[in-house]
């Protein structure tokens, strides 16, 4: 199965029953080869039963934690369970337009990069457009992150081995912003579509 799989989807969820549906919808439709790791924290609510519906799908994966680790344990358990050469990070209240993984691997090989972001629609809780497109540099260096963090998480396609290289910490804030300028720091940029590909829900 390990020579099929392009990307390794991770989403962690906690509490999360009215919107993981539609994050892991998003991704089954992607039109790459892939695997979806839900990395449940812990929920009360009825996030498993909703999980439950996809499980029949050859490559829908559920774990659920011991015990509550925070979001950015759950991603670095999902990249240990990856078998993906890419890892791809989705938060189970967002989602993706349909070929933003596509498009993301043409942009990542051609730059010969290792970490694609893209820009972000924000919709609100309804899952409603709010008319407001965040637009992000197709080529983003370290100085650049060090002025604001222009990569949303739930954007991100990144090489399985530098997602492992560089696990997410600081748990207690921006556990993403630290981890994407350890990377740029290393490997000098990150690459990006600057489309609304990903439907950021506030």
């Amino acid at each position: 199965m390990e020579n099929e799989i392009l990307v390794s989807v991770i989403i962690p969820a906690y509490n999360c029953e009215k919107y993981i549906g539609k994050a892991i919808k998003s991704a089954l439709e992607q039109n790459v080869s892939l695997e979806i790791l839900i990395i449940d924290d812990c929920s009360t609510d009825a996030t498993e039963n909703v999980v439950q519906r996809y499980l029949d799908h050859p490559y829908v994966y559920y774990y659920k934690n011991k015990k509550n680790m925070g979001a950015a344990a759950s991603r670095n358990r999902g990249v240990k369970l990856a078998v993906g050469k890419y890892v791809a990070f989705l938060d189970s209240d967002d989602w993706w337009a349909s070929g933003k993984l596509e498009k993301q691997l043409k942009k990542i090989q051609e730059e010969q990069g290792v970490l694609c972001s893209t820009g972000r629609e924000l919709v609100g809780l309804d899952g409603n457009s709010l008319g407001k497109y965040i637009p992000v540099h197709e080529r983003i260096s370290y100085s650049m992150l060090l002025r604001q963090n222009e990569i949303n998480c739930s954007s991100v396609l990144l090489l399985r081995d530098v997602a492992l290289e560089f696990p997410m910490e600081h748990e207690e804030c921006h556990e993403d912003y630290f981890t994407w300028m350890r990377i740029l720091k290393k490997y000098q940029f990150a690459c990006a579509v600057n489309e609304p590909l990903l439907k950021y829900r506030l």
